[in-house]
């Protein structure tokens, strides 16, 4: 009980000595007016100007309807790379590891006999 009471002016002190010292004065600077900023626009899919690849989807597959839609249109690799950039086509054949990933980031695709994609999964 005796420790309570002698922390208690101790801690007075301390508070007390925190304040002391040239600190300048306390003021608030005036707020500036934020630059004005681009808005910004949703991920559409680029129209590009050859008839054979007329969609260009960039990132991993979102849309996995859409996607179905498009194998289903029998691509060839060259084509699904020029639509699907950014995603790793493995076709039969191909060395690969086969790590998880769940974002739709790797297609393991089923081809032909004139090599071209009729189904396959991401894995």
């Amino acid at each position: 009980m005796r420790r309570t009471l002698l922390l208690l002016p101790l801690c007075s002190v301390v508070a007390l000595l925190a304040g002391c010292g040239n600190k300048g004065p306390l003021y608030m600077p005036k707020p500036t007016p934020a630059p004005a900023a681009a808005p910004v626009q949703p991920a559409t899919p680029v129209q590009s100007a050859s008839p054979t690849t007329a969609i260009v989807v960039h990132g991993f597959v979102t849309d996995l309807k859409a996607f179905d839609a498009f194998v289903a249109t029998h691509p060839t690799p060259e084509r699904f790379r020029a639509t699907y950039p950014d995603v790793l086509l493995v076709t039969p054949g191909m060395p690969s590891t086969r790590e998880l990933r769940n974002n739709n980031s790797r297609y393991f695709a089923e081809l032909d006999e004139q090599g071209r994609i009729v189904g396959g999964k991401f894995m």
